[in-house]
């Protein structure tokens, strides 16, 4: 199967079975979906949205809590993973979205990455979930699950390289879905380490999946790149 084709069967598969896909981070303006991102970093989805209603409640907005303190924003979200550096994050974040950007949260990556705790992969979440653009955000789902169905190739052993792969191939239009549709695959059938292939309708497409019968996930994992 060549790569085009390969693509091409897994846009359909998508658009027939996740039309609308969307990240699971509950928020309410661009101000929540940043802080947000930048909680989920080595951290789930849902242990983020526990956190974040008393968060938002308390600091409703960049100003507020920018005049706040690391140690205040700690006591809200010390159940999430590296709250101490994350608190300082979120502080820094907000004081330069207030002062330098008015309280508007930029649309480009080089602006979004100006704040702490803002990566590249946080950034192309903000760009492609609040501006619709055409960013490829890698996290260790799309990592995994890109190279197991063999959407790029094993060199691609970095995150930024899987992107730039990604994004060759999927159609500007795509893009901001399939970053959604990568993620949740990974999430919650191409699992890390019990991956429920007899759930999933791509094995047609999976380059993995005929050595997963024969060797196993362990041995077929162990060839690919790992950014865990």
């Amino acid at each position: 199967m060549i790569q085009k084709e390969r693509y091409q069967k897994l846009i359909a598969y998508f658009e027939e079975n996740m039309p609308n896909p969307e990240t699971e981070l509950q928020y309410k303006n661009p101000y929540e979906l940043l802080v947000a991102v930048i909680l989920s970093a080595q951290c789930t989805d849902k242990r983020v949205n526990i956190v974040t209603p008393g968060l938002f409640k308390r600091f409703p907005n960049a100003a507020s809590l920018s005049r706040s303190d690391s140690e205040e924003v700690f006591d809200y979200i010390k159940s999430i993973s590296y709250p101490n550096n994350k608190a300082k994050h979120l502080v820094g974040m907000a004081k330069i979205l207030t002062e330098e950007f008015e309280n508007q949260v930029p649309d480009t990556i080089d602006e979004l990455t100006k704040m702490p705790g803002v990566g590249r992969k946080t950034a192309n979440v903000i760009a492609s979930v609040i501006h619709n653009q055409p960013t490829m955000a890698v996290d260790t789902h799309v990592f995994r699950v890109s190279h197991r169905l063999g959407l790029v190739p094993l060199k691609a052993k970095t995150p930024l390289l899987v992107e730039k792969e990604l994004v060759k191939h999927f159609d500007e239009t795509v893009i901001p879905r399939a970053h959604h549709w990568l993620i949740l695959h990974g999430r919650y059938t191409c699992l890390a380490r019990s991956p429920k292939c007899g759930e999933c309708g791509l094995t047609e497409i999976c380059k993995s999946y005929p050595k997963i019968l024969k060797e196993g996930i362990s041995k077929v994992d162990g060839k690919l790149p790992s950014i865990n």
